[in-house]
Formats: C-alpha cells, sequence, structure tokens
C-alpha cells in the first residue's frame, strides 16, 4: 500500500475555496461582516474592562441600551462617528492599522 499524501490548505486558500477570491463580492461581505463582528466584540471588551453595563455606556453616550446593544452584536450599521463616540466614553485610544500587500502603513 502506497502511502497518500493528505493535500493541506492554508487560512487564504480555504477562504479562497470556500468563499471566493479577494475582489468578490462574495469575499468582500464575508471580510466586512468578520471585521465588524471584531469590533462589536471589542466594543464589548472595552465596556467590560471598565465595569459598565451597557445601560451605563449608553448613558455616556446619550444612548439607549439597546442602541450598545446592537453595537456590540452587529457594528456593521455603525458609522466611525459612532464607533469613535463609543471608544472616547470608554476612555479607550483607539489606533488603526493599515496593511497593503503585506506593508504596515504608518503616518509621519
Amino acid at each position: 500500500m502506497a502511502s497518500e499524501k493528505i493535500k493541506t490548505y492554508g487560512h487564504d486558500e480555504l477562504k479562497d475555496e470556500l468563499i471566493g477570491k479577494r475582489g468578490t463580492k462574495e469575499r468582500d461581505k464575508y471580510e466586512y461582516k468578520l471585521q465588524m463582528d471584531v469590533l462589536g466584540r471589542m466594543i464589548k471588551l472595552a465596556r467590560k474592562e471598565q465595569n459598565l453595563t451597557q445601560e451605563e455606556l449608553g448613558k455616556l453616550m446619550g444612548v439607549k441600551k439597546a442602541q450598545i446593544s446592537k453595537l456590540e452584536n452587529s457594528a456593521n450599521s455603525a458609522s466611525i462617528d459612532t464607533i469613535v463616540k463609543v471608544f472616547n466614553a470608554l476612555q479607550a485610544d483607539i489606533h488603526f492599522n493599515i496593511t497593503i500587500d503585506n506593508k504596515q502603513l504608518h503616518l509621519g
């Protein structure tokens, strides 16, 4: 019996195969949703780190608890302005990282 080689795939190869290549509508939609999920989780983590309830954070921002819940569970409807307000209310610094062709961009 000859041993069979098992093909292995990297994460990007699997996404290319199962979701679509970069630049396709399906892949862009997937990547966007994933990034918004991560952003919502970061909002929740930062809120909990400050020992705040959703209601307390809402009061700091002048919005209802339901809006905070919506942000934490699906940040895709949030504007940049809203996201900045959330992190300002949490007294958290925000850092943006931009990577193009595996090269990270830096200002200044």
